[in-house]
């Protein structure tokens, strides 16, 4: 049974790469398209990278506070023992500060890609598809689709990957299961409330942000967003709210001209959550293994978390995991084996990205509706 499963790890891993370069590459032009429609675009995506900014610098605080307040139980440890059997190599370890620095920018992106390096990989395909952007219309349109097939046929090649996940999350957890018994099941609790409690702290800040840069009423908000959240909460989807938090905008009295264009915006661009929660399932996996996280992982993971965050916004709760989690532990030096047993339990704190994203898409359109009054104004 074990070898099924790490076949199964081991062509889910194999899409990791390709997937997000080309997402990236689109998900950068398409920001930079974006922010050239005007001023109400370009104050959108101030406000959604400085909160995306944010939610990977709370994470990076939040989590490590959460496990030391509620450390992982002892259960965890043999969990970690029969995951380490199924494992891949070790992941890449950071270097110092002086190699780090040197490190980020690849003089072969092509050896780059080939071992794991995502930072610098990252970095380069978002400079390259800056530099697109420059490029006259023709050229720009043909690398545009080029990077865009790639990461549709990459999409095709996951999903058949994530059609026999039944049989290969079996595989690995019969494996699971015959070294930990039930014990298994109170450490995936453990981790879910973590990365929950991580994204509670993201969804409050949603408010917060409302009260402070929107100047909205905390009650006034909190009742706006009542059918909103309900709504998202059983849809867990983004993009299905959409509605629901045009009709909380225009409770809260944002104009409709804003709230008609901001909103689309920021479910196509924005979630707010991805950052923090993506880092505190990488920082959880790293206590859960001994791996120590120094500032030089502590950077590349934040830097990761943003940019990946921009470049997988529109795929599916499970491929999203997996393309957004995956690069951030290769990044930080994380092993990514623990990826394909958490993501079947992915479905419950999912529950909460939903619910923080929806938030802070509402809070956003208001805050850029306040801003376009003071530019106004001025």
């Amino acid at each position: 049974v074990q070898p099924i499963g790490e076949l199964w790890l081991r062509a889910l891993q194999a899409t990791i790469v390709p997937l997000v370069a080309a997402l990236l590459f689109t998900g950068v032009v398409q920001t930079v398209a974006t922010a050239s429609a005007g001023a109400m675009a370009r104050r959108s995506l101030g406000y959604f990278l400085a909160f995306l900014g944010f939610s990977a610098l709370a994470s990076l605080i939040v989590t490590p506070a959460l496990l030391a307040l509620l450390p992982i139980p002892g259960n965890a440890e043999a969990l970690r023992s029969s995951l380490s059997a199924a494992a891949t190599p070790a992941a890449n370890t950071v270097p110092g500060l002086a190699e780090y620095l040197k490190s980020i920018v690849p003089t072969n992106v092509i050896d780059a890609a080939a071992n794991d390096r995502m930072l610098p990989l990252i970095l380069f395909m978002s400079v390259f598809a800056i530099a697109t952007t420059r490029l006259p219309s023709p050229q720009r349109d043909l690398l545009s689709t080029f990077f865009a097939a790639i990461a549709s046929a990459m999409l095709v090649v996951i999903g058949w990957v994530l059609a026999i996940a039944p049989l290969g999350v079996f595989a690995l957890g019969l494996t699971v299961a015959a070294k930990t018994g039930a014990g298994a099941i109170g450490a995936l609790i453990h981790y879910v409330l973590i990365v929950a409690l991580t994204g509670t702290v993201i969804l409050l800040a949603g408010y917060a942000f409302a009260m402070l840069v929107a100047r909205q009423r905390l009650g006034t908000f909190a009742r706006a967003m009542i059918p909103v959240q309900i709504f998202a909460f059983s849809t867990q989807s983004s993009l299905a709210s959409l509605p629901a938090m045009l009709g909380a905008c225009k409770r809260l009295g944002v104009r409709d001209t804003t709230a008609e264009f901001v909103m689309p915006l920021a479910v196509s661009l924005f979630r707010a959550t991805s950052p923090a929660m993506n880092l505190a399932v990488v920082i959880y996996v790293a206590k859960w293994y001994g791996v120590t996280l120094g500032p030089e992982a502590m950077v590349s993971g934040w830097v990761m978390a943003i940019l990946v965050s921009l470049s997988s916004v529109s795929l599916p709760g499970t491929i999203s995991f997996i393309a957004s989690v995956g690069p951030i532990a290769i990044a930080m030096g994380v092993p990514v084996s623990p990826l394909a047993l958490l993501v079947a339990v992915e479905v419950l704190p999912d529950l909460m990205r939903t619910l923080g994203n929806v938030t802070m898409d509402v809070a956003a359109t208001a805050a850029v509706d306040r801003s376009e009054d003071r530019a106004g104004r001025a």
